[in-house]
């Protein structure tokens, strides 16, 4: 499937085979995949948690509003954002550049990121997000189906997965065979309602 019609193509699916599971090789094409999503100076932000434990599924979906996508997706994906990534061994993120250029990004990366909490949460959900889409259009380039979720309590899931103090959690998303196509569109704003040129007036 070529990328236009994975973007056109891509819809929000609620029901799921319940029965079909994704193979070990689609699953590792899927998470490789979406690895190579950008992140800022390389960061690699994210952090996957899959969600391989029906009881935990179960427990999920309780503190998801009983969707029945939780329980229902052969894979459920909750995208974590390490907070403090900028400052973890970032030598890590630009090992196979040239020497001297190693050095020069590792400094810009700190002095951009050192003491501007607000910028270094919001980098970790921005990269999630970036991540998210691009797990969505490669599921639905192999013919699944996904939907990017946010309704759920994000503290007690934090609490059910162990997820560090320095991390957040950005959202969940699930994989598997749709049973039904997602609905249509609800209605697109028209382009000159969301697109300006160079300022707002």
């Amino acid at each position: 499937m070529d990328t236009f019609s994975a973007i056109q193509g891509r819809r929000s699916v609620k029901h799921y085979d319940a029965d079909h599971k994704l193979s070990k090789s689609e699953i590792e094409k899927l998470l490789n995949l979406t690895l190579l999503a950008p992140t800022s100076f390389n960061i690699q932000h994210w952090r996957l948690i899959r969600i391989t434990d029906p009881q935990l599924r179960a427990q999920i979906r309780g503190l998801a509003w009983d969707q029945q996508q939780v329980t229902e997706a052969s894979e459920l994906i909750i995208f974590c954002g390490d907070v403090g990534a900028w400052d973890k061994q970032p030598q890590r993120y630009w090992q196979n550049a040239p020497a001297e250029s190693q050095s020069v990004i590792i400094n810009m990366l700190g002095d951009f990121y050192r003491g501007r909490e607000f910028l270094q949460r919001d980098e970790a959900i921005r990269s999630c997000a970036i991540a998210a889409q691009t797990l969505m259009l490669a599921a639905h380039a192999m013919g699944y189906g996904s939907c990017p979720m946010i309704g759920f309590d994000f503290d007690k899931v934090a609490e059910l997965i162990r997820l560090p103090d320095d991390h957040v959690a950005a959202m969940m998303v699930t994989i598997g065979k749709p049973l039904q196509p997602g609905s249509p569109r609800g209605g697109q704003l028209p382009l000159d309602e969301v697109v300006f040129e160079n300022s707002f007036s």
